[in-house]
Formats: C-alpha cells, sequence, structure tokens
C-alpha cells in the first residue's frame, strides 16, 4: 500500500494511522508497510494479516476476490475458535488484523472479536461494504475498539448498484460512511480501478472532497475469485496510467489546497516506481527522496508471504487474501506462528527470496529490487507459473530497461509490451 500523499506530495495527513505497523521514518515518507528496511531475513518481518472473518455476503459483487455467497457455510471458525486466534496472532506480534469477507458484519460475534483484537493491542481494521452500518452499528463500532473502518465504492449511484449486485446499494454504503462519521469513527473508502469506473475517478475525487473522506485507496484489480472472471475488465497499461496520473493530479490539488484526504494507492507495487519516474521530470530532489524511500522499503517486506499474510474463514493460512488456491496449514492444527515460520513450504519460500526466481520482463527489470516482481499470484493466474511476469506491470520496455520516464500520450506510440504481457 503507497500513500501518494506522503510520498508523492510530501505530506502526512492529520491523524493518519498506516494501515500496517510502521517504521516512523518509513511513514514520514510515505510507504504504509510493516517495516521500515529490507530485514537480514524476511522471516523477521510481522506480518499484517487479514482475515476473511466469512464468506458469507449480502451483496454480490462482480469482482470479488473471496467469491462471497449469501448463506453461511458451516465449517467457518466458531467463537471460541476465532478468539483463540486473535490471541495466537497478538502473541506472535502481528501488527495488523484487517476484518473482512465476505461482508464480516454478517457474524454476530464481529464486535466482540474486535474487542478481543483491541484488548492484545492489534490495530484492527474493517473491510466492509458499509451497508449495514445503521447508526447504532457505527456507535457500537467505536466502542468496540476497532482503529478503522473502510468501506467499498465501485463508482457512484447506479452503476455502483449494478457492479453490487443490488438496488440502493450506493445509498446503504453511503449511509453506513455518513453514520461513521456521525458516531465519531473514523472511516474511508476503497475503489477498485476497473474499465467500468476510471473515466468517473475524476467525479470519485470530488465526492471524496465533498463528503471530507479521511482517507481513500484506490486498488488495482487482482485476477482472484470472481475477479479472475473479470480479466477482460481489466485497465490497459495506458488506462492504468491514465488513472494513475489523475489520480496524482487530483493529490497534488488536494495537497495545494490543504485539504485532509489521504490518497493512496494498492496491489501494484510498480506505482511506487512510476511516482519516482513522475517526480523526476519536474522535481529532481522529491524524486532522489522518493527513490531513497523504495529502496529502503521496496517490496521486500511488505509482498505477499513475508509482511502481508491471510486467514480464511476455515482457518486457512495463505500468502495473501488472493492466494486461496494455495494453503500453506490450518490453525486448528498448527498455531499461526508456527505455519508462517515453516519454509519447507516451496511456494513460501518462493516468495521470501523471489528475485532468482523471476521470469521474463521481470528478471530483465532494472526495478526489480524495487517491486520484487509485484503481484506473484497474477502471473500464476495468467501463466500458470508464479515468476512469470506480473501482466499488471505498465511500465514500458525504455522503463524498465533505463529507468527513463515516459508519459501516457508519447506512450500510446509504443504499446507492443502490453500484447507480451497480456
Amino acid at each position: 500500500m503507497i500513500s501518494v500523499t506522503k510520498l508523492y506530495c510530501s505530506r502526512l495527513a492529520p491523524d493518519s494511522p498506516t494501515g500496517y505497523r510502521a517504521d516512523p521514518e518509513a511513514a514520514r515518507q510515505g510507504f504504509d508497510s510493516p517495516a521500515a528496511g529490507a530485514p537480514p531475513r524476511a522471516i523477521a518481518v510481522k506480518p499484517a494479516l487479514t482475515w476473511n472473518l466469512t464468506r458469507t455476503c449480502n451483496l454480490n459483487c462482480s469482482h470479488c476476490y473471496s467469491d462471497a455467497e449469501p448463506s453461511k457455510r458451516p465449517d467457518e471458525l466458531s467463537t471460541r475458535e476465532a478468539r483463540a486466534l486473535i490471541e495466537d496472532v497478538g502473541r506472535f506480534g502481528v501488527p495488523t488484523l484487517r476484518l473482512a469477507g465476505g461482508e464480516p458484519l454478517m457474524r454476530a460475534d464481529l464486535l466482540e472479536l474486535i474487542a478481543c483484537a483491541h484488548g492484545q493491542g492489534i490495530r484492527t481494521v474493517l473491510l466492509t461494504n458499509g451497508t449495514l452500518i445503521t447508526p447504532a452499528v457505527a456507535t457500537r463500532l467505536k466502542r468496540s475498539g476497532i482503529d478503522d473502518v473502510s468501506i467499498s465504492l465501485e463508482t457512484l449511484h447506479t452503476a455502483h448498484d449494478c457492479l453490487r449486485g443490488k438496488p440502493g446499494a450506493f445509498e446503504a454504503s453511503m449511509a453506513g460512511l455518513r453514520n461513521c462519521a456521525e458516531a465519531g469513527q473514523r472511516a474511508g473508502i476503497r475503489v477498485t480501478l476497473r474499465k467500468v469506473n476510471y473515466r468517473d475517478l475524476n467525479e470519485i475525487f470530488d465526492f471524496i472532497e465533498r463528503e471530507k473522506i479521511a482517507r481513500a485507496c484506490f486498488h488495482h484489480l487482482v485476477y482472484a475469485g470472481r475477479g479472475n472472471d473479470a480479466r477482460a475488465n481489466d485497465l490497459s497499461h495506458l488506462e492504468t496510467r491514465q488513472a494513475m496520473d489523475l489520480i496524482l493530479r487530483r493529490a497534488e490539488d488536494f495537497h495545494r489546497r490543504g485539504l485532509n484526504s489521504e490518497i493512496l494507492t494498492d496491489d501494484n507495487l510498480v506505482d511506487g516506481i512510476y511516482l519516482y519516474l513522475k517526480a523526476s521530470q519536474s522535481d529532481p530532489f522529491r524524486a532522489e527522496q522518493i527513490y531513497k524511500t523504495l529502496a529502503q522499503e521496496g517490496g521486500g517486506t511488505s509482498g505477499s508471504g513475508v509482511g502481508t499474510g491471510n486467514i480464511d474463514a476455515q482457518g486457512n493460512v495463505h500468502p495473501d487474501q488472493f492466494w486461496s488456491h494455495y494453503t500453506m496449514g490450518n490453525i486448528r492444527q498448527r498455531p499461526f506462528g508456527e505455519i508462517w515460520a515453516d519454509t519447507s513450504d516451496p511456494l513460501l519460500r518462493g516468495l521470501r527470496n523471489c528475485l532468482p526466481l523471476l521470469k521474463g520482463r521481470c528478471a530483465k527489470c532494472l526495478w526489480k529490487p524495487l517491486c520484487r516482481g509485484n503481484l506473484r499470484v497474477r502471473a500464476e493466474r495468467v501463466y500458470g507459473d508464479p515468476w512469470m511476469p506480473d501482466p499488471a506491470c505498465y511500465l514500458s520496455h525504455e522503463e524498465l530497461s533505463r529507468g527513463m520516464s515516459m508519459s501516457s500520450e508519447t506512450l500510446e506510440d509504443n504499446v507492443l509490451f502490453e500484447e507480451e504481457a497480456a
């Protein structure tokens, strides 16, 4: 997760805790990650965990990575097992627990579990569609000790409802957002970039400003669950660059006008390199600072299987929430820390030392020490090989080999690299 506001605009948003436990210097520079600097051994990093508490959901989103469903599965962790898991990961030193689903508010014991995590000193974030956050629920969330609420937003109004598969979903989500504000509960939004919404980005930024939203994160599409079926709706490389240019431009505008909305991107570490290339065109000194931060942090301590992990509703442990088809163990059989430290698992071992394994464009890339091959799960989904190039890398051949930046306009004459990575 990269804070454009911090890294690109050189500004910390007031009262802006990061999504992971971050070193103060890294936070000042804008890389939202578990720890600053590549550790001598990746195993030393304690991962931020996304915990899919349930696959039950009241919506039917077309790009859901967990392939959520209306009915509850009988093999989900019980309240007793869930509390034991929280205590286990707390002892292990997990800094952040992101409670996801399905829709986590479909679990009757959610507030109890949040309070348990709060008591363990774990930073806890709720990832929700927001439709079930009534004024009373917002008040209870605040009292439970939840640190942050992140409400997913696809686009605005009826188009959002269409993607959610339910009429009225947009108004219900926005009511949830406003109910959090009324209760004094910190809340933000997250948007997954796709063909159906990237042309609405200006309107979404206007909405962020109008609603005084404290934190907005723009996610790149990851091919998992129903999102794997939606690959055709992913942005082209040129569209991704155009979207990033708009995000940077609007974030800078917010910065100049003193607005307190923090803008972030996620699920594509190439964004950090793109920020450096853009800054190098106008502010070499700031570009140097961005590069130093990326070089210090890079993908080494924030990537899948290193600084990011996942536990699903049945207690299975995965490298991240998009690797649900690959299980390293189950907390019903072994403690989480034991599973996470077991480098006899070939994928986990590879993710923690991936540079020698990368193939194709990624193997030859000038920037691979910074992004460490980006999201390996996208490569695995497309090529059947986790060490092939990430198809979502939108840098040109020239940028990969020489670090030369190029505007989106001139890129139109040089888009053949998309065909090779697609």
